[in-house]
């Protein structure tokens, strides 16, 4: 049964308490301590190793110019956000942020025509040890934040005032998905509706009832409450206006969960123009320098192994004229990048007379259609190297959503009609693999279900682009190859 919290639980705290900024000036002061000991171990282990002469006075000016280079990076891409308790900052960002400040810093000493005074082995130990230091020290930064958010000395004690039990427990929900270890929802209040204290929990939240507006207030000047969350979608603006001031009396935090919050999916992003906040539903993905990159990797790598596969692609155009009649390729209209439709080249697994160009009935085990060349081809995935003149053409992407034929079904519906959300995926170029076929979504797809898990992975892969993540589905592609049992 839930119940106000009693008067001596609102006696003011004399606990020192932190928000989750401190954890980002902590951030910083972890780097420069990485930095300064990497240094002392560098010269350490350079003296007892190579031990030849170098400047100390030059090495310790390039690298304070390394460390500064790195923070201007660090910070101008908010890199310090990640420290929030939430225990997510794996140091793969800043490792990444340290190497491209010590190749500007390279640069730099180049331009200056001071290479020669430098100790490259003196350098390269201060880089190595600066990267195993960053990555060890969130290791343990975790496990520090963890005590001090157990301690109480970090951490903001937050209440909901809400309108109804659903947008209560919608808004507990809400916050629940950022995993944010460093807010403790203590309860929620209510002028209107008191009945919430017996029905709040119908959606599985437990949350205590703090009592009405002035219980509210109390238990913040008393100093039991840090932040109040205003999840009132449908009130007026008078009203709005009156509550906000009155927990202005009090020394908390006060925040509004816009309606838009409460009724748009989870997808969307706070962003700004200027100083406007807007809510950034779909944003263009994969743009600016990760365009050009993509772009790059994708001519490079699609090039390199069109010279280096000749020998095969030669040997199987051969082997599909030798045993069917019919052209080598096989020519598809599919779905591309901004859903206009792109022609897709593979070798020719089928005969002639029986293959589908529309793409409506799909490939099934066994499919009585499909050559023996074609099933070894189709098996080892050499039916799509065609596809690699699609990445030298434009039309398509090494890694990303793969192209699906513009009349293809899943349970007699067309696969636009049948998933929602379905053509986001066409927001990048399509790949030659993706990662829904190294997640087990190769091959057929015959339930709607299926489908949908597919597109799901295919939206994750735009919403969470990187080069590392392109080439983690490529090496997976290779060794699915030996051993996928959905490739028929």
């Amino acid at each position: 049964m839930h119940g106000q919290l009693s008067t001596p639980q609102r006696q003011q705290s004399g606990n020192i308490r932190f928000t989750s900024n401190l954890l980002r000036s902590l951030g910083v002061v972890n780097d420069v301590l990485c930095f300064l000991i990497s240094y002392q171990v560098a010269e350490g282990l350079y003296d007892v190793s190579l031990g030849y002469f170098y400047d100390p006075q030059i090495h310790r000016t390039g690298s304070i110019i390394l460390c500064i280079n790195y923070f201007l990076i660090r910070i101008s891409r908010d890199g310090y956000s990640e420290f929030n308790g939430k225990g997510t900052d794996f140091g793969g960002g800043a490792m990444m942020d340290f190497i491209l400040a010590a190749s500007l810093t390279a640069l730099v000493i180049i331009q200056l025509g001071m290479m020669r005074e430098f100790s490259r082995g003196l350098a390269i130990l201060f880089i190595a040890s600066g990267l195993v230091l960053l990555f060890v020290s969130r290791i343990l930064f975790r496990k520090a934040v963890k005590m001090l958010i157990r301690g109480g000395m970090v951490g903001q004690r937050l209440a909901i005032y809400g309108s109804s039990g659903d947008i209560i427990n919608k808004t507990a929900r809400l916050i629940d998905l950022e995993q944010l270890p460093h807010l403790k929802i203590i309860g929620f209040a209510d002028d209107r509706n008191i009945a919430l204290r017996d029905n709040n929990n119908s959606a599985g939240w437990d949350l205590p009832y703090l009592g009405g507006f002035e219980s509210l207030l109390a238990l913040a000047q008393s100093g039991h409450l840090d932040q109040v969350v205003l999840a009132l979608p449908e009130i007026g603006k008078d009203r709005f206006r009156d509550i906000a001031e009155q927990l202005s009396a009090a020394s908390i935090d006060i925040c509004a969960l816009p309606r838009e919050a409460l009724e748009l999916d989870n997808g969307y992003r706070v962003n700004f123009l200027g100083t406007l906040p807007v809510f950034a539903i779909w944003q263009q993905p994969i743009r600016d320098v990760d365009g050009l990159l993509k772009i790059g990797i994708d001519w490079t790598l699609a090039a390199i192994a069109l010279f280096f596969l000749s020998p095969l692609l030669i040997a199987t155009a051969l082997l599909i004229k030798l045993e069917s009649r019919g052209p080598v390729l096989f020519r598809q209209s599919r779905f591309g990048f901004n859903n206009k439709e792109i022609e897709v080249l593979k070798f020719r697994s089928m005969n002639v007379n029986k293959q589908d160009v529309s793409g409506s009935k799909r490939t099934e085990r066994g499919d009585p259609r499909v050559t023996r060349v074609g099933r070894f081809i189709r098996r080892t995935s050499i039916d799509e190297l065609p596809q690699l003149w699609n990445v030298l053409r434009g039309d398509m992407s090494l890694v990303g959503p793969r192209p699906h034929a513009t009349m293809m079904r899943v349970e007699d519906n067309y696969y636009f009609d049948a998933v929602r959300g379905y053509t986001a995926r066409h927001r990048v170029k399509p790949g030659i693999t993706g990662l829904a076929q190294v997640r087990g979504l190769r091959g057929e797809i015959a339930t709607i279900e299926r489908a949908r898990k597919r597109v799901e992975y295919d939206i994750y892969y735009i919403e969470n682009w990187s080069p590392l993540l392109d080439f983690r589905i490529m090496i997976e592609t290779l060794l699915k190859l030996v051993w996928d049992k959905n490739a028929y």
